[in-house]
């Protein structure tokens, strides 16, 4: 029987990250072969918000530059990864056998929060992709039940990928600082203990265990795609950290991995 395939939590920073030499764009770029191929990837963006689950089913999705002001080189990189709507169909099976409502969407391309660790980890853009979204209206609770709904696609090869933020404060964000807050480091040091401890119920219940939670995200959409990857990962996940360092003051570029 073949072992599972982890579930994967990667901050992708700012949209340039993907044009500029840091520590986080060169472990993503590294990431794709520490892990080896999957037969497809679900990811959970941070970028793409919904009221209810929804999942993309497009055959082709498109490279979706959803930012302004950037350079004109980012905005001219394509994607062009197959869509995924064998899983999509999948997915939203699972999600309803859970008793949880979702939707397809064959309109959604793929969000930055996707295509940019995605271009990093696997360039070729041979693999099948789809989306999940995420509802900032809804708990990390409730975002821990739909990973646990999405659970057995490890079974099938699937990469569960949660794209967001482990700190993601983008009121004080100093592009180029080296120099990180002492909440920034207070929140990933608190959450880093809760997931090597497998503290699901920490990471459900974040903003009332952890002091610095509203500094690190003054809006949840960057954290949800955490507790989705860990709820995936079973009962009693273990986490391996993968990368640790911060951008431009006050983004946390922090990456796990989980098993159950």
């Amino acid at each position: 029987m073949p072992v599972p395939f982890p579930t994967v939590f990667v901050s992708h920073g700012a949209p340039t990250l993907i044009l500029e030499d840091s520590p986080g764009r060169a472990f993503l770029a590294g990431l794709g072969a520490r892990l080896g191929a999957a037969s497809a990837v679900l990811a959970v963006s941070a970028h793409w918000t919904t009221a209810q689950p929804s999942v993309s089913s497009a055959e082709r999705p498109a490279t979706v530059h959803d930012f302004h002001g950037f350079p004109r080189a980012l905005y001219e990189l394509r994607y062009p990864a197959p869509g995924a709507p064998d899983l999509a169909r999948r997915t939203l099976g699972l999600l309803e056998a859970a008793g949880l409502r979702g939707s397809a969407d064959p309109d959604q391309g793929l969000d930055h929060g996707a295509w940019v660790p995605l271009m990093l980890m696997y360039p070729e853009a041979d693999i099948p992709v789809a989306q999940v979204s995420v509802q900032p209206g809804r708990s990390a609770a409730d975002h821990v039940a739909l990973g646990r709904a999405l659970a057995p696609l490890r079974d099938e090869g699937v990469l569960i990928l949660g794209s967001g933020g482990a700190v993601h404060n983008l009121r004080a964000f100093r592009p180029g600082s080296t120099e990180s807050a002492p909440w920034a480091h207070g929140f990933a040091r608190w959450l880093d203990a809760a997931l090597t401890a497998g503290d699901v119920d920490a990471v459900a219940h974040w903003t009332e265990r952890c002091p610095e939670a509203r500094l690190a995200h003054p809006t949840d959409e960057h954290f949800l795609p955490l507790p989705v990857v860990l709820g995936a990962a079973g009962d009693r996940p273990r986490a391996e950290r993968l990368h640790d360092s911060f951008e431009h003051g006050s983004i946390g570029m922090q990456a796990y991995a989980f098993r159950g």
